[in-house]
């Protein structure tokens, strides 16, 4: 049997014979160590074991609370772990996708295994350039695994949030950016700051912009959100929340979600949002295509979005591929 079997579940991707998770959504008692690929709070658990980087260490500490065992990896150098019947190694890889995310390459014996997590080879502002290696076997996100999502220029959607900015403010209006607290909040701040826009973010994009100057990064100047001030700033804000109430606060405003979902013609729609803008942290269809021929595996197992349309487009380019996480399948784990 393989040294890296592995078994799909509705929480996670699991390594049996390692007592190994990958990305598990379901605390994982004592004798299971779970990788942790990055900080966002659908890839986050209370576990009891963890291996993860700095960067998301210091991020789950400050989403996520409480005490465990920090196995923190820099990236690129191998640490062995004692698993119950075999030695392996870890290896962390910037995923490019938001500060600290990262992808696991595993040796166990003389196989290889890549595990993604949420990737972007695009680069960008707040965040490591995304670092593929080859191996035997990949565990890849697909959720952009359609031909249809393909993502313009990241300047072209930056120019194009930049003018709608201006004309907001040229109209008296508060332009509001719903984008995610982690990571796209912080691209923006970036983009919008170097084009000399005066910022206020919400409260959870503020606390987590902290954490990142303590990683070292550095941002043009913001400010905390303010109803009192907030006149002539754009807001940046989270998509989830009491929105009604923030921009009952706001007065006049003009609204827009800034999300790779804004290449869908209803996106605005469904976000109740003046406008939408595809600026992503993940991976276009190009870009998948891209990481798997560098990657190079002689197997492609792919997890969530459009798992099961990527995986059949790779089969039909001559890849052994596989989807793990089909709709239909997610009350019989997978063995492979």
């Amino acid at each position: 049997m393989s040294a890296l079997t592995i078994q799909y579940h509705p929480g996670g991707v699991q390594l049996p014979r390692l007592q190994a998770w990958l990305d598990s959504r379901r605390a994982q008692p004592v004798g299971q160590r779970v990788f942790v690929s990055h900080a966002h709070t659908d890839h986050l658990g209370r576990h009891r074991e963890v291996i993860l980087s700095t960067g998301t260490a210091r991020l789950m500490r400050a989403r996520l609370g409480g005490k465990r065992h920090e196995h923190v990896l820099p990236f690129s150098e191998p640490r062995t772990f004692e698993g119950p019947t075999m030695k392996y190694e870890v290896t962390l890889l910037p995923a490019g996708h938001v500060l600290g995310s990262a992808m696991a390459w595993i040796r166990a014996g003389d196989e290889t295994l890549l595990y993604t997590g949420d990737f972007r080879l695009r680069p960008g502002l707040a965040v490591e350039h995304c670092e593929p290696r080859s191996a035997d076997t990949l565990i890849m996100e697909t959720t952009f695994g359609r031909p249809e999502y393909l993502f313009p220029p990241t300047e072209e959607v930056v120019a194009a949030i930049r003018r709608f900015c201006r004309d907001a403010l040229a109209h008296n209006a508060t332009p509001v950016l719903f984008a995610y607290s982690l990571g796209k909040s912080q691209e923006l701040l970036q983009h919008l700051g170097r084009a000399e826009f005066p910022v206020m973010l919400g409260e959870q994009a503020y606390a987590l912009t902290r954490v990142y100057e303590q990683l070292g990064q550095s941002f043009p100047p913001y400010q905390k959100f303010d109803d009192a001030r907030v006149s002539g700033h754009v807001v940046i804000g989270a998509p989830q929340g009491d929105r009604s109430d923030l921009l009952a606060r706001l007065g006049r405003a003009r609204t827009a979600i800034v999300s790779g979902w804004g290449l869908d013609p209803g996106c605005r729609y469904r976000y109740q949002t003046d406008a939408a803008f595809p600026l992503s942290d993940h991976a276009d269809f190009d870009e998948l295509l891209e990481f798997v021929r560098r990657v190079a595996p002689k197997t492609v197992y792919t997890l969530h979005g459009f798992a099961a349309d990527f995986a059949q487009t790779l089969r039909e380019r001559g890849v052994d591929a596989r989807a793990l996480s089909e709709p239909d399948q997610l009350g019989l784990p997978l063995i492979w």
